[in-house]
């Protein structure tokens, strides 16, 4: 059974349910106001009254709803121009249809009666009883559509909202990629006369990195193991650029391997701490990589010993597009830092909430 035919099923039923629960409690308060009265009341006669007139009510409420529909988002007197005269129309036939089926009914469960009888003295009451009932329907089947209405337009904005924050995440991350390429292909230029070994090395870490990144062009998060992999591709190709001057330290807490984290966000923060802090370094420098949990916090930090931050320092391509991921993924919720080490050099620090990657 498909999931709209189980869906139709269980509001049929639950309609059911309520028409019945609705039929039967009416039935009691006729009889109990009987008794209260002293008048002579059989439960079979009560049964008899109401389970007729509910059930057709449950079989009309289709039809109240349509012509609802109808009159959705109109003007009041166009409202009130189609629901005046479908009211009496809808509610004198349910009250005809209900005596029609109340007479032989009543034959047996009381003293018989003559159709034109029965019709005279209950038509009145019963007619009035179907007009506030179909004005009742009416309201409350235009509440939940409403409801309805307004929980598929939330849900419809979500989904959008979703939408615009992966399309600027891949926006982002598009903007990224070929800053990182630019400056990957200058460093194979500057090698390519000087030492072509190296730079075909160069060429085939970089051809490496670009596999690993197209396989999961597509995921927003990754398992920090996943990053470390893409990131020590990418120090591959840095260790070719800086020749014997590069040493790199991971210091990955274990209960942290498969946080998730937004791809791509280790490499800018490494790249930047080559750039601005080790590449002008006359002697060798060192990169520090750790990963830590603290509560509900993931941090995740890169220092180096280089140079450290100028004053007029302005912040790049790569670091910017990371903040704004950052901010886009996850708002007020995580940070980015970047900080002068006491003993020299820079740190970067970033703070997102800690879960679980869901594979």
């Amino acid at each position: 059974m498909s999931d709209r035919a189980r869906q139709r099923w269980r509001t049929g039923g639950l309609a059911f349910g309520f028409w019945t629960l609705l039929a039967l409690s009416f039935a009691v308060r006729m009889v109990l106001s009987a008794m209260a009265e002293n008048e002579a009341m059989s439960w079979q006669r009560a049964f008899a009254w109401n389970f007729p007139n509910f059930y057709l009510w449950m079989l009309l409420t289709p039809l109240v709803g349509w012509l609802g529909r109808l009159t959705a988002s109109r003007s009041w007197w166009r409202f009130f121009a189609l629901h005046v005269p479908a009211s009496i129309i809808v509610a004198f036939a349910q009250t005809t249809l209900m005596l029609l089926i109340y007479w032989p009914l009543r034959g047996v469960v009381a003293q018989p009666v003559a159709f034109g009888a029965l019709f005279h003295g209950e038509f009145i009451y019963a007619f009035h009883l179907a007009l506030l009932t179909y004005w009742l329907m009416l309201v409350v089947l235009r509440g939940m559509e409403s409801q309805r209405r307004l929980k598929d337009e939330r849900l419809r904005a979500s989904r959008l909202e979703t939408q615009l924050v992966q399309a600027q995440l891949q926006a982002l991350r598009t903007q990224l990629q070929p800053h990182f390429l630019f400056n990957t292909l200058n460093a194979i230029s500057a090698l390519a006369l000087a030492d072509p070994a190296q730079a075909k090395l160069m060429i085939a870490r970089l051809s490496d990195f670009l596999r690993l990144t197209l396989e999961q062009q597509h995921s927003p998060q990754v398992p920090l193991s996943r990053e470390l992999q893409l990131l020590e591709c990418y120090l591959g190709i840095q260790r070719v650029r800086f020749q014997d001057r590069l040493t790199t330290h991971f210091d990955i807490a274990d209960e942290t391997n498969n946080a998730a984290v937004p791809n791509l966000i280790l490499q800018p923060l490494v790249e930047n701490a080559l750039r601005h802090g080790l590449l002008a370094k006359t002697t060798g420098g060192a990169l520090h990589i750790s990963a830590a949990r603290d509560g509900e916090t993931l941090r995740l930090r890169v220092e180096d010993d280089g140079l450290g931050l100028a004053d007029d320092a302005a912040e790049g391509i790569g670091l910017g597009n990371t903040r704004e991921r950052l901010r886009v993924r996850f708002g007020e919720a995580a940070a980015l830092d970047l900080l002068r080490r006491p003993e020299g050099g820079t740190r970067a620090e970033v703070r997102i909430p800690f879960e679980e990657y869901a594979t």
